[in-house]
C-alpha cells in the first residue's frame, strides 16, 4: 500500500451495500426496510430491548395509566418541491407521517407519542428533509391498531387529555406561500414615520388565513378539534427589474401544524387543560419550559414540536 492510499476513502463493505440497496428498494415498494422491520418486531415480542424518547417521569406515569412503550420509531422524506412550496411542505410531512404509521403498525402499537418534527438546515436546490421521531406505545387491554394515533403531545399531556375525555387522533398540516409584486414601491413607507403598510398587512393576513383553511381541511376527517400552533412563518423581499423599472417582490410563508383531537361534545374541559393557538414564530414554547414548537428554528433541541 502506498503512502497516500491510507487517505483514500474506503469502499463500503458488501453488507453495507446490501443494506443500502434494501432501503432503496423498500422506499420504492412503500414498505419498511428489512433491518428496521426486524428491530421493531423484536421489540414488540420482547426479544429485543424496548426504547423510548420519554423522560423517566413520563415513563412512570404512562405505565401507571396502562401505556407500555414498545420502541422509538422514526421516518423521513427528502422531497423536491417542484412547482409548489406550499404543496411540497404538506406532501413532505404527510409522506413522513405515513411511514411513521407503518413503523407503528409493524410493532403492534396503539399510538405514537412525543412526536418531534425535525429538519436538516442544508440548502439543496428546492428540496428539504422532513423527519419524524416518536415513541410507539401499547395500551393495556387493546388489540394492535390498524391506524395508530400519532400525536405531537408529550406523554404527560397525552395522559391528561385522556383523563379529560379528549382523545388525540392524529396530526393536521396547513401551509401556504404567496408572492406580492410591489410595482410602485408603495409598501416602503419608512420615510413617512410610523405608518402601516396596508399591502403587506393584507398579504400576511391572506397567507395566514389560507394556511389555517388548509389546516381545517386537513383536520376535518380526523376529529372535532385541534391543538394548534404556528410552526414556521417568514417574510422576505427581493429586488426586481423589468424594462429598466426597479421594484420589490415580497414572499410570505406560513405553516401551521396541529394535533387533532376528538373531544366529547358539550363536556366542559377542566381548568388545567387549555386549547391554545400560539401566534409566536420565534423560539418561545407554547407552554412549559422546553422549546416545543419550532422545528425549523430549533431542530437540534429536545421536546415535542
Amino acid at each position: 500500500m502506498g503512502l497516500f492510499d491510507r487517505f483514500k476513502p474506503k469502499a463500503p463493505a458488501p453488507e453495507e451495500l446490501r443494506r443500502q440497496a434494501d432501503i432503496l428498494m423498500s422506499l420504492r415498494g412503500n414498505r419498511i426496510p428489512t433491518a428496521t422491520l426486524e428491530r421493531l418486531q423484536g421489540a414488540a415480542s420482547g426479544a429485543k430491548p424496548w426504547m423510548a424518547t420519554l423522560t423517566p417521569a413520563e415513563l412512570l406515569i404512562t405505565r401507571s395509566h396502562g401505556l407500555k412503550p414498545i420502541a422509538a420509531i422514526s421516518a423521513t422524506c427528502w422531497l423536491h418541491y417542484g412547482f409548489s412550496w406550499t404543496l411540497g411542505h404538506s406532501q413532505g410531512w404527510e409522506a413522513a407521517l405515513a411511514r411513521l404509521a407503518q413503523e407503528a403498525k409493524a410493532c403492534g402499537a396503539n399510538a405514537v407519542l412525543d412526536v418531534k418534527m425535525r429538519t436538516i438546515p442544508l440548502e439543496t436546490g428546492e428540496s428539504m428533509d422532513f423527519t419524524l421521531l416518536g415513541t410507539a406505545v401499547k395500551i393495556d387491554g387493546l388489540a394492535p391498531s390498524p391506524d395508530p394515533i400519532i400525536a405531537t403531545v408529550p406523554a404527560l399531556e397525552f395522559v391528561k387529555l385522556l383523563e379529560a375525555d379528549v382523545v388525540p387522533t392524529g396530526i393536521a398540516i396547513g401551509a401556504h406561500y404567496q408572492w406580492l409584486s410591489d410595482w410602485n414601491n408603495s409598501a416602503n413607507q419608512a420615510w413617512m414615520g410610523n405608518i402601516e403598510a396596508p399591502q403587506l398587512s393584507a398579504l400576511w393576513n391572506d397567507v395566514r388565513n389560507r394556511a389555517h383553511a388548509n389546516l381545517r381541511e386537513s383536520a376535518r376527517p380526523r376529529g372535532n378539534g385541534v391543538l394548534a400552533h404556528v410552526n414556521f412563518s417568514q417574510m422576505f423581499d427581493r429586488e426586481r427589474e423589468v424594462n429598466e423599472r426597479k421594484f420589490k417582490e415580497y414572499l410570505a410563508r406560513y405553516i401551521v401544524i396541529a394535533t387533532t383531537v376528538d373531544a366529547r361534545r358539550g363536556t366542559p374541559l377542566p381548568h388545567d387543560i387549555s386549547m391554545v393557538v400560539d401566534m409566536c414564530a420565534g423560539k418561545t414554547p407554547l407552554q412549559g419550559s422546553k422549546p416545543h414548537h419550532q422545528s425549523y428554528a430549533s431542530n437540534e433541541r429536545d421536546g415535542a414540536i
